[in-house]
């Protein structure tokens, strides 16, 4: 009998592909070991990432919130991507914190529909105590309505991360963005530090995290690695991890940048699963741009959340039916949720919004007129 001519290359990838289905929950996954999930046969890749996605949730099963801007424009951070940044000429107008009554309708509106988690985002570098007061009502609210609560409001310190807790509030978003190696290319008003910081603030005072980046935006291969190192050192993972798709915004420094492959975007959804296996991974910003083949693909990758609705804080976003026929269409449904009242009559009522019209599952009159883009 001949001997069969020992293949290194098919013994390294077996290797990784057993690193790559590890049960466990690591944080100390290492630079080359993530770059080594990245260089999989794209093939092998998904494979692993839906073994640790179905060893921990529904298959078919994805996360639906909805997301409401509170206050839009003229951030005084100079975060290159945004169009809220008051750095930048994008055409996008400056706009009040929205009153506590227009956003408890909107909140109720989205109840209505079917939604589990109520989102909400201002463009602050940090809310100044006046705002404060207004944002802590509002928490308790829409956390009355029986909804979940998320914010995103900038960098908070010990005392205001305890207040939103005490208040209601289930999740906090902040993300990282990028690499730390990367990030003072995108950004200069706030450091990686501060963003940690914050998440940091987050988790003490007893909330959820959720926390993620966005890809496209000129990084190296390694810096998408590097992102994800950053967010698995988080102990515990975030709850859950945003991968944002950059949206190339006209009057932005990053208007002009280069399309990223959207194989390369699926395989960050696939490592992120890999990861952070009991997280929700989240397909966020840049998924209108995205046809059905590639969501697809994300939700195969381990991709087990979305916004759903017109409007994704100031950017567009797949409206309500195109969602239901993608669902219908893949045989999805919406994530049962264990924090609801009553589970089976939140889905039900969530699945027969998507049947119906965006503008019949929407306040719209109660949303800012925006049109730009920005991160969730």
């Amino acid at each position: 009998m001949s001997s069969v001519p020992h293949d290194s290359f098919a013994d390294t990838r077996a290797d990784t592909l057993t690193l790559a289905a590890s049960p466990a929950v690591r944080h100390d996954w290492t630079l080359d070991e993530i770059e080594a999930l990245f260089a999989l046969p794209f093939n092998d890749l998904l494979f692993r990432a839906q073994q640790v996605h179905r060893a921990h949730f529904d298959a078919n099963a994805v996360q639906v919130s909805t997301l409401l801007s509170i206050k839009t424009g003229a951030c005084p951070e100079d975060c290159k991507y945004c169009p809220q940044s008051g750095h930048y000429n994008t055409g996008l107008g400056k706009e009040k914190l929205l009153e506590i009554e227009k956003v408890v309708t909107q909140a109720r509106a989205a109840k209505e529909a079917g939604a589990s988690r109520f989102c909400m985002g201002a463009a602050w570098k940090s809310p100044r105590e006046r705002d404060l007061e207004v944002v802590l009502e509002m928490v308790g609210r829409v956390k009355a309505l029986g909804l979940e609560t998320c914010m995103t409001l900038g960098m908070v310190d010990t005392d205001q991360a305890r207040r939103l807790s005490e208040a209601g509030l289930d999740y906090y978003n902040h993300n990282l963005d990028t690499s730390p190696d990367y990030y003072g290319e995108i950004i200069t008003t706030r450091t990686y530090g501060d963003r940690l910081e914050t998440l940091a603030n987050v988790r003490e005072a007893g909330m959820k995290v959720c926390s993620g980046g966005i890809l496209g935006m000129g990084e190296a291969p390694r810096d998408r690695a590097a992102l994800l190192q950053q967010l698995v050192k988080l102990e515990p993972h975030p709850e859950s991890v945003p991968i944002n798709m950059l949206v190339k915004v006209p009057g932005t420094p990053l208007e002009n940048a280069e399309d990223l492959d959207p194989i390369d975007f699926i395989r960050a959804i696939a490592v992120a699963r890999i990861l952070m296996p009991k997280s929700h991974v989240r397909l966020s910003a840049g998924r209108e741009q995205m046809n059905e083949s590639t969501q697809a693909l994300a939700f195969l990758a381990g991709a087990n959340s979305i916004f759903y609705g017109d409007q994704l804080l100031t950017t567009s976003n797949p409206q309500v039916e195109q969602d239901r026929a993608l669902f219908a269409k893949l045989g999805l449904h919406p994530e049962r949720r264990e924090t609801c009242a009553d589970d089976d009559r939140q889905r039900e009522a969530l699945e027969a919004a998507m049947v119906r019209q965006a503008g019949q599952a929407r306040a719209a009159a109660l949303a800012y007129d925006a049109t730009a883009a920005t991160e969730a």
